[in-house]
């Protein structure tokens, strides 16, 4: 396991390698399924190259650089090189909307903006200031006035290598948000230090010889520690994604030795195995085939598969445990950068629980109140501009994660839901959501759920439908979504019971403002939209469609 005496900043561990490993490979960049490789000398040129450029512009000590881009190559180069140029980076998630983008260069104060590929790119003219200048990286089109490709032509490498105070503010990270504007959390130099070494020890990644595949946004602070910054402290190697067409052909290539992704990917791959292989005959099926089936999905060589955002079906976990494959739940947020709970390589995880603190450095308890509280020195230095939400936050050191949860004997963490999100229905019970919620994912006809019930009688589920259930006759689905509902309701008290389920042609995403750029539902602006519709549909039947 690695092991790291004193904590070093991200900048001195790209010096270490970059003078001790130099043609090593550290990034790998796809295109049409062929793949072009950038060692630490290379990564080091170009990063130098384009701190150089930074420089040039003669932009104060600590200027705001902001990274609006899909995955690639150049993110973590941009990223070292706003380090090395002594700037705070503030990525910006691909999917992000008009509003929320504006919010965050303004807030910010962005000088600089590096724009990548992203979907919806159109909405960067109208989301960006006249007033700060852009520089094209790989898959923009976006009209800027620098393209990093000339950057890396015009300007000579930056020799020296700066030394940054390590608690220095390195990043704002502003975090997605289910109720209004977004929160930046700053973190300092330091921080990974501290978050990085016990997160690899934790997930069986051996320095120099670990790969990595990078699917989620790297402005998600789980996949900037997941994968960018463990990456850098353990000399691995990032294979990035080149879009959703290739996704599953790339991911076979790099069988990578440690992958982190959301539910919604472990649904689906389950989903795609069920359309090939009847799930009645995979009780069946060998040893050997399941290997293939592992092999397809590319995790033959995984040594540690992370799931965390939200939360994962446990059938779907106790899918993937009988084919071989253990999806280890993770918990952690933006504001401690994901130093929190992972069940580790050496546990036997329990489905439906996000397991023990990463390391020693992390402490955990329950406040009176049920309320998870987390301290660490991966805590954020706090929110950027807001010293008043920062002291709601941190209390006495400790930072109020807004989740309800329990520690149980084995002091094993269990997220039991977010405690501004628990309603009262009209007959004075409340009712936590995701209790409810947790129970339809034993369903493989559904792809989303959300339940409403403020003001109800009864809570209401919310549902759309995935691929098998969208294929299945009107007639025949009604049965199944009225049987999956009634052994629901057996299960739970009386004031839980769901008397209807509603069933939505649409699906929830970050276009259509229903989900965070994390993944996380919008429960105001998902009852916002379909209140009307429930209210006009109470007692009208047990399944509804819209």
């Amino acid at each position: 396991m690695p092991t790291i005496t004193s904590p070093k900043t991200p900048l001195q561990m790209f010096y270490h390698w970059e003078s001790t490993t130099p043609h090593q490979v550290f990034l790998r960049q796809p295109h049409n399924l062929q793949w072009t490789e950038y060692t630490w000398s290379q990564v080091g040129d170009a990063v130098r190259r384009t701190a150089s450029f930074m420089r040039s512009l003669e932009l104060p000590a600590g200027s705001r650089i902001a990274l609006w881009s899909s995955n690639s190559k150049d993110w973590p180069i941009v990223d070292l090189a706003i380090m090395l140029a002594g700037h705070i980076s503030v990525p910006l998630y691909p999917g992000q909307d008009i509003a929320s983008a504006r919010y965050i260069l303004e807030h910010s104060e962005s000088a600089l903006i590096f724009l990548g590929g992203f979907d919806q790119w159109e909405k960067a003219d109208q989301a960006i200031p006249d007033s700060i200048p852009r520089v094209a990286m790989l898959g923009c089109k976006v009209p800027c006035q620098y393209a990093l490709d000339d950057i890396l032509e015009a300007f000579p490498p930056y020799t020296e290598s700066p030394l940054p105070q390590p608690d220095d503010t390195f990043t704002i990270i502003y975090t997605s948000g289910t109720t209004g504007n977004p929160k930046g959390v700053e973190h300092a130099h330091i921080t990974p230090g501290y978050t990085c070494p016990e997160m690899l020890a934790a997930t069986k990644s051996e320095i120099g010889n670990t790969r990595f595949f990078s699917f989620l946004p790297m402005a998600h602070a789980a996949e900037r520690i997941i994968v960018e910054m463990s990456s850098i402290y353990c000399n691995g190697q990032i294979s990035f994604n080149e879009g959703l067409a290739t996704f599953a052909e790339e991911l076979r290539s790099v069988q990578p030795h440690l992958f982190f992704s959301v539910p919604r990917l472990w649904i689906k791959f389950k989903e795609g195995v069920d359309a090939k292989v009847p799930p009645a005959a995979q009780a069946n099926l060998s040893a050997e085939m399941k290997a293939g089936i592992v092999r397809n999905l590319g995790l033959a060589e995984a040594r540690t598969i992370i799931t965390g955002a939200a939360p994962c079906p446990r059938d779907v976990q106790n899918w993937f445990i009988d084919l071989g494959v253990v999806l280890r739940d993770g918990y952690g947020m933006t504001e401690n950068f994901i130093h929190g709970c992972i069940w580790t390589h050496n546990d036997q995880p329990k489905a439906g629980c996000v397991g023990r603190p990463i390391g020693p450095g992390v402490e955990l308890k329950i406040s009176d109140a049920g309320e998870v509280l987390f301290r660490s020195k991966g805590l954020m230095k706090g929110y950027y501009k807001e010293p008043g939400k920062t002291a709601e936050a941190i209390i006495d050191g400790w930072y109020h994660t807004g989740d309800s949860g329990r520690i149980d004997e084995d002091g094993c963490l269990w997220i039991t839901g977010r405690i501004s999100e628990v309603f009262k229905t009209s007959k004075g019970k409340f009712v936590r959501p995701t209790d409810l919620e947790s129970h339809f994912g034993r369903c493989p006809l559904l792809s989303q759920y959300c339940v409403l019930g403020h003001g109800l009688d009864q809570p209401a589920a919310l549902v759309s439908l995935s691929e098998p259930g969208q294929k299945l006759e009107r007639a025949a689905l009604q049965e199944e979504l009225g049987r999956v509902l009634d052994e629901i309701n057996a299960e739970l008290p009386a004031w839980e019971r769901m008397p209807q389920i509603f069933v939505t042609t649409d699906e929830w995403g970050i276009a259509n403002g229903l989900l965070t750029p994390t993944m996380k539902l919008r429960r105001k602006q998902i009852e916002e939209r379909y209140r009307p519709w429930i209210e006009s549909g109470l007692g009208q039947g047990k399944v509804i469609f819209e």
